[in-house]
């Protein structure tokens, strides 16, 4: 499975600096003020050839008065008991405050490994500041700066080296269906209305699945492995926060799956935890089916449905070709069609166009609309092909790779989506010299 970095220290030292630099996008808040991340940020990372899960926990304050802060030191503890390598961040302008000792106090009783980061050493004169903070008794120690990114390389090199190896997934001749979504959001009444029978408990708490379980399904002409990722729940934690740890068990096993299918709760509509989830398989190249949960409960009016459905989509962008179904798995309405739109998407997922025919069709529409030139420099692209991995992913081959734009690999990527059914799975491009 993914391996997991947790990003962990007392609020505003640039946690989530340095996990927007890490997973190379600006996802998580960044601001001055302490308290800023409550919602929890998950991204992938890739160092050296080796892809891991990364973690932005809220700063965690011991006999804080704020509302919040409760909720976020629950959250930081299931993240160090989940994470596999925990970086334990600290200011060096601050030096070592209450709050820092109270964070190395409850890593050290983790036992996991636990790299010190020193973030903000931007300059050769706060490297003699740093000392101090071998007072905390960490013998992984390394000086950074988490905003423009010096140190970071030589951290990654070393939290790369203790990660797990990553398991491979788990081959099977039928696909795997991973049934993901907020906890409450009806995943496992989902899977009783495609069984006909009460194979899960349903309550109305959240999070009573217990246990990660694979079912076969083997009906009405389907047969594929369902995987409820609700995830093993220990007794301590029922009262903790559920949110939070049903993404985490995501995380874990939305690697397993071919295609992932998202329950969203049409009652509460598509919210960042959503978002959350969708990326993550997203970035998993998995193929993936959002079902727009309990819509027997919503009042409709005559435009209902496509206006939710515009709604998603917008907040989907770039990635919009996601097939969207409205059910109530209470009621099974439309529960077999989310199956058969599942298996179209599996299908798209291992598609595999012919080289030729890929040349025929897309050369002409590159010849029609070639890259923009840069500095009077022209890109021929030549050649492409589809790579011979297991998901969707497209190399062009031209003179000129580096003046190529992410805005003109969206070009290619929505020109290959109008010829080919790839809908519901993620499409990378590589440009390469040729």
């Amino acid at each position: 499975m993914s391996a997991i970095v947790a990003i962990v220290g007392r609020p505003n030292v640039g946690k989530s600096t340095l996990f927007n630099r890490l997973i190379k996008r600006k996802e998580a808040i960044v601001d001055a003020m302490s308290g800023v991340t409550r919602d929890r940020h998950y991204g992938i990372s890739e160092w050296n050839g080796v892809s891991f899960s990364v973690i932005d926990t809220g700063g965690y304050v011991k006999n804080s008065e704020d509302v919040f802060q409760e909720e976020i030191d629950k959250q930081v503890i299931l993240a160090i008991e989940e994470a596999d390598v925990i970086l334990f961040m600290v200011d060096v302008t601050e030096g070592i405050t209450v709050s820092d000792e109270e964070v190395a106090s409850v890593l050290r009783k983790s036992e996991k490994p636990v790299f010190l980061v020193i973030n903000k050493v931007d300059s050769s004169s706060r490297m003699d500041d740093t000392i101090e903070f071998y007072n905390l008794g960490f013998e992984r120690f390394f000086t950074l700066s988490s905003i423009n990114g010096s140190g970071t390389g030589d951290l990654l090199d070393e939290v790369v080296k203790l990660l797990p190896a990553k398991e491979e997934a788990i081959q099977s001749d039928s696909p795997r269906f991973a049934i993901v979504g907020r906890p409450n959001a009806g995943k496992s009444s989902f899977i009783n209305a495609l069984l006909g029978e009460e194979r899960y408990i349903v309550t109305d708490v959240a999070g009573t699945t217990r246990d990660s379980i694979d079912t076969k399904y083997n009906r009405f002409g389907f047969e594929f492995t369902l995987i409820d990722t609700a995830g093993i729940r220990k007794k301590s934690r029922v009262k903790e926060d559920v949110e939070f740890y049903s993404v985490m068990r995501s995380v874990r096993t939305i690697e397993f799956a071919d295609v992932c299918i998202l329950l969203v709760d049409a009652t509460r509509g598509f919210e960042g935890q959503d978002l959350n989830i969708f990326w993550l398989a997203a970035r998993n190249n998995k193929g993936i089916v959002i079902l727009v949960n309990k819509w027997d409960l919503v009042e409709k009016e005559t435009n209902t449905t496509k206006d939710i459905e515009a709604q998603i989509r917008e907040q989907l962008q770039p990635f919009t070709d996601v097939p969207i179904i409205f059910i109530s798995a209470l009621n099974k309405q439309r529960v077999f069609k989310a199956i058969e739109t599942a298996m179209k998407v599996y299908e798209n997922r291992n598609r595999k166009i012919v080289t030729r025919k890929l040349n025929e069709v897309l050369l002409e529409i590159i010849e029609a609309t070639p890259p923009p030139a840069i500095k009077g420099k022209y890109v021929k692209i030549k050649f492409c092909t589809q790579l011979p991995t297991p998901y969707p992913q497209f190399a062009f081959f031209c003179n000129l790779p580096q003046y190529v734009k992410d805005s003109y690999k969206r070009f290619l990527e929505n020109k290959i989506r109008e010829l080919y059914d790839f809908s519901g799975v993620p499409i990378t491009i590589f440009i390469r010299k040729k």
